[in-house]
Parts: C-alpha cells; sequence; structure tokens
C-alpha cells in the first residue's frame, strides 16, 4: 500500500512555504512521524513527518520549490515488507563497492602506491602476477595504454580566484525569513516617522537584588533569574502611564490596547524572530523567566510556532547580549515603538557629589512620532529608569 505525504494544512496567515531540505532519500527507510523534510515559511520552519512507517519510494518536489498547502511532496511504501526490501536494495548497491575493494586487495605495494597517485580504478587493470596479482608493470602498462586525457577545463571557481589574488564571490539565495524582515524593516522605515531617543540606567540595586535571590529563585521556580524579567515588568509599568505608547495607527484611527502582548527578540541561526509573551501584565516574574527561556530553546531548533510570533503591542530587544552599547532599534510594525537594551558596562558616574563606578546600561526607544510626542517618549524612559535602579517599586506598584 503506497501513502502519499502532502503539505500540511498551512496558517491563516501563511500563503505558501519553500521545501528547504528533504532528510530523507528515496529508498530510504521511515518511522511513523519521522520527519522527512524542512519547510520554511516567513516566520517559522515547519517539519512534514511521515505518515506511517515504510519506505521512501518517490520524491515529487525538489529542495528550493515553493509549494502550498495540500501539494503532493513525496510516495511512501507502507508496511514492514517494503521497510525489509529496502536493506536488500542498499545491499545491492553496495555490491559493487565491495567488489572494488577486493580488487584493491589485490594489488601489489608498489602498485597500490601508484594506482593512488594516479586515480586509477583497479578493476580497469589487468593483473600478470601469481593469481592475477597486480604488480607495478601492470599499473605502468596501464597507464601507456591509456587514451589521452582531454584537455583540462576552464579554471575552477577557486583556482580562478587564486589568480585573482585569492579574492573569493559567493552567491547564496535570501531564505524566506531574512527576505521577509528586509521587507518588514524597509517598509517600517518608508511609513512611519521612526525617531530614536536615550537614556541610561544604573543597574546596581538591580543586580544586588538578583545576586541576593537568584540561587533560592532558581530552587523554587527551576529557572534562572534573569535580567529580561525585570525589564519586562518595568515596560509594563511604563506603559500602563504612558498608554500611547503601547498603541498603533489604523488607517485614520489610534488603536490603544488595554492588555500587554510583549514582544521579546530572540536571534536564530536563520535571522531574528520576536516571540509574544500574552498578557504579560497577568504573568509573575517566574513565568516571564520561563516563558523567555523557552522561545529562545525553542527558536533555536526551528520548533517555535507562528501563533507564539504572531501579534504584540511592544517589543523589547537586547543588543547587549551581543556586546552592543547603543543602537537605534527599528520598530516591529504595525507597533508604534520598541526597546533597546545594551551591555552593561562599568562606567565612572556621579552619585551625591562623588565619582563612583557603576554598571550602567544605555537604553534607547524608538518610536513613531507621528503619533507619540518626544515628552512622552523621554517619560516613558525615565519611568523604566526609575523602576529599574529602586526595583522594589516593581513589587510595590509605587
Amino acid at each position: 500500500m503506497t501513502l502519499e505525504v502532502r503539505v500540511p494544512q498551512l496558517p491563516e496567515s501563511v500563503a505558501d512555504a519553500t521545501l528547504v531540505t528533504w532528510h530523507k532519500k528515496p529508498g530510504d527507510t521511515v518511522a511513523r512521524d519521522e520527519n522527512l523534510a524542512d519547510l520554511e515559511t516567513d516566520k517559522v520552519v515547519l517539519e512534514v513527518p511521515a505518515p506511517a512507517a515504510g519506505v521512501l519510494t518517490e520524491l515529487k518536489v525538489e529542495a528550493g520549490a515553493t509549494v502550498t498547502s495540500g501539494v503532493l511532496l513525496a510516495v511512501i511504501a507502507e508496511g514492514p515488507a517494503a521497510a525489509a526490501a529496502a536493506p536488500a536494495a542498499k545491499k545491492a548497491a553496495a555490491e559493487p563497492a565491495a567488489a572494488k575493494a577486493a580488487d584493491a586487495a589485490k594489488l601489489a605495494p608498489a602498485a597500490k602506491r601508484l594506482v593512488g597517485e594516479q586515480g586509477l580504478d583497479p578493476a580497469q587493470i589487468a593483473g600478470s602476477g601469481r593469481d592475477g596479482r597486480i604488480t607495478k608493470q601492470d599499473v605502468v602498462r596501464s597507464i601507456a595504454d591509456a587514451p589521452a586525457a582531454p584537455a583540462p577545463a576552464p579554471a575552477a571557481p577557486a583556482a580562478a580566484a587564486a589568480a585573482r589574488g585569492g579574492r573569493v564571490e559567493r552567491r547564496v539565495a535570501m531564505t524566506r525569513l531574512r527576505t521577509r524582515i528586509a521587507e518588514r524593516l524597509v517598509n517600517a522605515q518608508a511609513t512611519q516617522a521612526l525617531l530614536t531617543t536615550f537614556n541610561e540606567v544604573d543597574l546596581k540595586a538591580l543586580m544586588d537584588l538578583r545576586a541576593r535571590h537568584k540561587d533560592r529563585f532558581e530552587k523554587e521556580h527551576g529557572v534562572k533569574l534573569g535580567f529580561m524579567s525585570f525589564f519586562v515588568k518595568a515596560t509594563i509599568e511604563a506603559l500602563k502611564r504612558y498608554p500611547v505608547i503601547n498603541a498603533y495607527i489604523e488607517g485614520g484611527d489610534i488603536l490603544y490596547h488595554d492588555y500587554y502582548d510583549i514582544g521579546v527578540a530572540v536571534s536564530t541561526d536563520r535571522g531574528l524572530v520576536v516571540p509574544v509573551l500574552r498578557d504579560a501584565e497577568l504573568m509573575s516574574f517566574a513565568d516571564v523567566e520561563q516563558a523567555i527561556a523557552g522561545f529562545g530553546k525553542r527558536a533555536r531548533e526551528g520548533a517555535i510556532t507562528i501563533e507564539e510570533l504572531t501579534g504584540g503591542t511592544f517589543t523589547i530587544t537586547n543588543g547587549g547580549v551581543f556586546g552592543s552599547l547603543m543602537s537605534t532599534p527599528i520598530v516591529n510594525a504595525p507597533q508604534s515603538a520598541i526597546l533597546g537594551m545594551h551591555k552593561i558596562q562599568e562606567r565612572p558616574v556621579a552619585v551625591d557629589g562623588q565619582v563612583v563606578i557603576r554598571p550602567m546600561m544605555y537604553l534607547a526607544l524608538t518610536y513613531d512620532h507621528r503619533i507619540i510626542d518626544g515628552r512622552e517618549a523621554v517619560q516613558f524612559l525615565v519611568a523604566i529608569k526609575d523602576a529599574l535602579e529602586d526595583p522594589a517599586r516593581m513589587l510595590l506598584q509605587v
């Protein structure tokens, strides 16, 4: 019995996908639910599971093709009989290689070295030694009797590059995710009046608080106490005070959100993705840390879902993990603002008239100036700064 493998139903917001990689080839045995191929959409990579155990007999779509929901991808011969036939087929394919190895075993040591140097096939050389053993003279005679080699092919790219002084160019197609990121960033800059304002925050009090409680926190909740939960909570408090920063333009209206779905930018090998903390105002510090840790792990594995990447009312991005000291992040449209965190760096600052060394971080808020005034943007950053410099205020909500 044969089964068809088709493209799974794609999410409503996704029109098509690119078949990036086949993990199996015709003749391979497959287990039920084993991943056969990866489909890349604008947001995530989806797996194509095998509907049953058997043998993959035919591929209908090549890697790199664009597909839509329901398209036929491959055919599987189901059942143990088909699975048993696959090893036999592989054995038959391996027989020529075994025969070639046997021919190699008949080479005298000097002949073997010469065959390797010349790249010859021992099966094509007649042996004059005992029991058909191939001698060095047999190899020399074979070389002399061989037809003249064809003219050399044009220089390979690497050789041509060497002739140009070692400069090499490579052309690699952009992934769908990278293409989509590029489109969104260009669109945001083209349609919004983006402006960035900066401030800095002294994280000593926060770091002291974290140092006192991180071990117990991890023991109680099974997750490390990082900085992101504090920044998420501080951001929510600031958004409550300045709701226009949690809003966006829709046609001729401003749409205000009375909830806080906070996007947290996560870097992967494929590019940046922004999973969303739904109703983050209802989450505890432990909830936030656990959710972010889960997002990061699944994003790197390509297992994050489109639903987790959809929506969001405000975004936080942390370039500091890569060493960025200051940057101007681009708004994740249709949102109206994004908060940029940066590297924590010890710097001399004035405190109560004295110069002291403190762990400082620059904060950046990029915002759509069409609906957010500079006064509101600055006050928003000051509110975050105040909350982080006195973290007890977040717990007391004052």
